[in-house]
């Protein structure tokens, strides 16, 4: 059998410490308020998952679907202005 300790170097070439980067911190905040709206939306369906959902569940997963679209949309318009792209007739 052949042992793959000499070889590790080569393919591990860059160690990694286990910690997310600076970088991928700063992304993670830029997107952090589509997380929570997305984990808002998640929890009122989780609620209605094991009865019959009531107009005041159906009222609030709606207004979580909105969020979450708004939250997502703002997040795009804001890559999209952050990178310089324009987009022609005033969609982003």
């Amino acid at each position: 059998m052949k042992s793959i300790a000499a070889l590790q170097a080569i393919v591990t070439a860059a160690p990694f410490d286990g910690e997310p980067s600076d970088a991928e911190l700063d992304a993670i905040e830029v997107e952090m308020p589509a997380i929570l709206a997305d984990v808002v939306l998640l929890d009122a369906q989780i609620m209605t998952i094991d009865r019959t959902p009531s107009e005041l569940d159906h009222q609030r997963i709606r207004r979580a679907r909105r969020m979450l679209l708004a939250a997502r949309r703002d997040l795009a318009n804001r890559t999209t202005a952050a990178s310089g792209t324009t987009v022609s007739g005033g969609v982003a």
